[in-house]
């Protein structure tokens, strides 16, 4: 027992030499893992109204243009306005915030929903 946790605790702190069979080995191992991994592992994808009706914790973050909005939008107006462009009325805003300013002036909000 004690020489298995010698040997992972030498290839966790990677004791070895470059010269030894051991460095090759892991090498190797790393090597494989990133070139044989598949993409999806690494991939996000969005969910889908569904999805995220399943998941009550998912948000979704949607930009929406600040023309079609007041000067101070309240939570309201932007839940309307988000309803209404996703053609979901179960949308629920939870966070929003200027996310495009030009010359002081507010172009686009930021708006997380679930």
């Amino acid at each position: 027992m004690k020489r298995v946790f010698r040997i992972l605790k030498a290839i966790f702190f990677w004791s070895y030499g470059r010269s030894t069979w051991q460095w090759d080995v892991l090498c190797v191992l790393i090597l494989a893992f990133i070139f044989l991994t598949p993409k999806s592992w690494f991939q996000t994808s969005e969910l889908s109204p569904s999805q995220m009706h399943q998941n009550g914790f998912a948000s979704v973050r949607v930009l929406v243009d600040a023309q079609t909005l007041s000067a101070q939008p309240d939570r309201g107006e932007i839940e309307g306005r988000v309803r209404a462009l996703l053609n979901r009325p179960d949308a629920e805003v939870i966070a929003w915030r200027p996310a495009q300013v030009v010359q002081g002036n507010v172009v686009a909000y930021e708006v997380d929903i679930r």
